[in-house]
């Protein structure tokens, strides 16, 4: 290990002594580690990383085969018997990692670390001894890589998307249609235990189901995903029999690697699904290690009947749309008749019922949602899905802090946990709005490994990386996202009316950016937030005429579908309503605006009650309640390129007090982007 500083040195012995007092138990990570040391998981990360340049993980494992190396050379133990003393469960993964650490396997420590009274003279033989042995084993392996790369035939490991799979929809071979979900559940539960093998990089379900019945050939599904390994599937049941045809396929070649015919009883489907994830696993050379093993080979439920329900839900449930989520709910509900122990049916079931309140100005599920969740976590506490429900909860109650812990605790079991991920980034950006951390959870999700994701998938991704690096003022970077967005799927409209956004911030051309909006909204004239979008242009272009028409198409979309959205934007609406001589239905909607700026907890609350005052007149107050939400830091770009244009400011904007205030929002605003720049860049995110 490096040198370090007095402090550094000290809370490395400290961090160090933890893991050591922990040794032995297996389970004793990341997570562990850092509740021990009373840090947070990401300050725990980036300060082991700054002072060792390796990962708290890799350093975690460093320490137990430090003190391994120990005990074979002060201990009579066994190779086995030290593996186990020093927290690894597998005697071959200890074996495995050992070599890999010290350039030799641990069964050679005894004659290796022989010593003699001169001392230095055996170190320096073994030292030069050993380069003597590298420098042969070298000239060895170049010879054998130049024979190799001149006469072996391609394979995936010369590809840079090394590992990486793919898991197609399994046919269903029955005449009997209604097989078809069991079939999906075999696939999925295949595909969630590859997911589990970290050495493994794995498309979601999602991704690969547009290829169901796609007459591509596996060459061009590879290109359009870029991975190397593709799983092919087919089935049936047949009374209490699973009869499953599998195969493994190299995708730059369409050669087969691997396939086998599995005839088990429906008892057996557990084994079944974690023995063919291992076969694919060990025919593509991937490494699982014991935790991951354990994983794969857990249970979920003992009751095949129960199991039956549930993945009749989840068929429907992936499946999305309100009718489906409905339909899945008592399929949930009898997986756990059938055994009540079900953590994975609880947990289901919770997010079914918080998609069903979704966007719903009444939330008539709350309390299912939080019962649900907590019987999943009851019954598994590191239940990542559990812990997304429960999170899923919290923001229904509008408990935002407590969403957040429970879904950085996700991310605690499952750092790669995208769709942890995800919502966390939706909460900075539309519930707790906080452009700093919306910019740190997007770059995040953008850092799994984006490469293996699907087109729409990246799209996605990069879009909300786009519209992260906008609000925190990141011009140039937001207009590289969004391109990379719209190069993976063309039929993104959100990315369509964020880039327009992002021409805006760099031409601050009004007309323009109505003409791209509208463009947009051609291709698919029912979509309500392209529609507000367009009117507030026309809003800010005082073509109010217009704006009422865009206005008017989105407030019938809401009604019908009795949705919960954009209420910041009803100071809008009532100005347009005025302006077109429309002042009862006007009042409404400043009666509807002050009370939502009344009831935000957001940073952004003085400023819409700044916003309300100017237009009624009261501009002491309004610019009080400015000065106060001038008080606030990660606020939106957006903040500084519209506050001035807008219309509800007008009784305020030539005030010498207003133009101060605005003067230091700009100044503050563009500190701050220094310093997240600063800040993301220390925790390797840029």
């Amino acid at each position: 290990m490096p040198d370090f500083h007095s402090v550094d040195n000290d809370f490395i012995n400290k961090i160090e002594g933890i893991i050591e007092e922990n040794i032995s138990d297996e389970l004793f990570g990341v997570s562990e580690l850092a509740r021990a040391a009373g840090m947070s998981r990401s300050n725990l990360l980036r300060k082991i990383k700054n002072l060792t340049k390796i990962s708290v993980s890799q350093y975690i494992r460093q320490v137990r085969l430090k003190k391994g190396m120990e005990l074979l050379q002060q201990t009579l133990l066994t190779v086995s018997e030290v593996s186990y003393q020093v927290g690894f469960s597998s005697a071959s993964y200890f074996i495995k990692c050992f070599h890999d650490y010290y350039g030799y396997p641990p069964g050679e420590v005894g004659r290796r670390d022989l010593t003699t009274d001169n001392q230095g003279v055996t170190d320096k033989k073994r030292k030069y001894g050993k380069s003597v042995v590298i420098g042969i084993i070298t000239i060895i392996v170049l010879a054998s890589v130049i024979l190799l790369i001149l006469f072996k035939p391609f394979t995936p490991e010369q590809s840079n998307t090394e590992k990486s799979i793919a898991v197609l929809p399994f046919k269903n071979d029955s005449n009997d249609s209604t097989n078809l979900y069991l079939i999906n559940g075999l696939m999925e539960s295949i595909l969630d235990n590859l997911q589990k093998v970290g050495d493994l990089r794995v498309i979601s379900r999602t991704s690969v189901e547009k290829y169901r019945n796609n007459p591509m050939t596996i060459p061009e599904i590879a290109k359009e995903l870029n991975v190397n390994y593709f799983v092919e599937g087919s089935g049936q049941k047949i009374g209490d029999q699973i009869l499953l045809n599998i195969q493994l396929i190299e995708a730059p070649g369409d050669r087969h690697l691997w396939s086998e015919k599995y005839n088990r009883e429906v008892k057996d489907i557990f084994k079944l699904e974690a023995e063919i994830a291992k076969n694919i696993v060990s025919n593509i050379q991937a490494i699982i290690t014991p935790e991951e093993e354990n994983r794969i080979n857990k249970i979920p439920t003992d009751n095949f009947i129960a199991y039956d329900y549930f993945l009749k839900g989840l068929d429907l449930l992936n499946k999305g749309t309100r009718d489906n989520l409905v339909k899945a709910i008592p399929f949930f509900e009898k997986a756990i008749e059938h055994d009540s122990e079900f953590a994975r049916a609880y947990s289901a079931i919770a997010m079914a019922y918080h998609f069903l309140d979704l966007n719903q100005v009444e939330k008539k599920y709350t309390l299912q949602v939080n019962n649900y969740a907590d019987k999943a976590l009851f019954l598994d506490s590191q239940l990542p899905q559990g812990l997304v429900a429960k999170a899923l909860y919290y923001i229904d109650e509008k408990d935002y802090a407590r969403a957040v812990s429970y879904f950085e605790k996700a991310l605690d079991y499952n750092p790669n946990y995208d769709l942890a991920i995800g919502l966390l980034a939706d909460l900075y950006v539309n519930y707790i709005p906080n452009t700093e951390k919306y910019l740190e959870y997007a770059l995040r999700g953008q850092k799994i490994d984006l490469k293996t994701y699907d087109s729409m998938t990246s799209s996605i991704i990069y879009l909300h990386l786009s519209n992260a690096f906008i609000q925190c003022g990141f011009t140039d970077e937001a207009e590289l996202y969004i391109n990379k967005s719209l190069e993976f799927n063309p039929d993104n409209l959100f990315s369509e009316y964020v880039k327009a956004y992002i021409l805006y911030a760099k031409n601050k051309d009004l007309s323009e950016t109505k003409r791209l909006l509208v463009e947009t909204l051609k291709k698919d004239t029912s979509r309500y937030d392209v529609l507000i979008e367009t009117g507030k242009i026309c809003y800010y272009l005082s073509d109010y005429t217009s704006a009422y028409k865009y206005f008017k198409k989105y407030l019938e979309i809401k009604k019908a579908l009795d949705l919960d959205i954009y209420r910041s934007e009803d100071g809008k609406i009532g100005l347009v309503l005025s302006k077109i001589g429309l002042s009862v239905e006007s009042e409404k909607y400043f009666s509807y605006y002050l009370a939502y700026a009344e009831n935000d907890n957001s940073i952004y609350k003085h400023l819409s009650l700044s916003m309300y005052y100017s237009y009624k007149g009261d501009t002491d107050k309004a610019i009080d309640e400015l000065k106060l939400f001038s008080q606030q830091t990660n606020y939106t770009y957006w903040v500084i390129l519209f506050l001035k244009i807008d219309p509800l400011v007008d009784n305020i904007s030539n005030l010498s007090e207003f133009k101060k205030v605005f003067n230091d929002l700009e100044i503050k605003f563009w500190n701050n982007n220094k310093r997240i720049k600063s800040s993301l860049k220390e925790k390797g995110l840029l």
